[in-house]
């Protein structure tokens, strides 16, 4: 709340309308309880009224061994083009603060 009320200030806004957040299964944020303290944490703020919108992000890693990138699931981070188990996390684990869409 503290990065929207900052970007909605810099741009003199009367309002925030809507916030778009994108979070993957692996940030460790329940998304239900997000959506359910959202209310809370925004009352009082310029986005007291928003639309909260969150999406799902894809878990996705790169094979150490052969190199390429492929989906995974959450207890499954193997390569899908080699089977290989040694993988490194590029994406799931994040929450992102998308857009924010202002009434100016």
């Amino acid at each position: 709340m503290t990065q929207v009320e900052t970007l909605a200030q810099q741009h003199h806004a009367r309002a925030i309308v809507k916030i778009i957040l994108d979070i993957g299964p692996l940030s460790g944020i329940e998304k239900d309880l997000l959506a359910a303290a959202f209310p809370i944490a925004s009352a009082g703020s310029l986005a007291e009224n928003a639309q909260l919108q969150i999406n799902d992000l894809p878990i996705r890693v790169r094979c150490n061994a052969c190199n390429l990138e492929s989906d995974a699931s959450v207890n499954n981070l193997v390569c899908q083009h080699c089977g290989n188990w040694r993988t490194t996390l590029i994406s799931g684990d994040e929450m992102l603060l998308k857009r924010i869409e202002m009434d100016t």
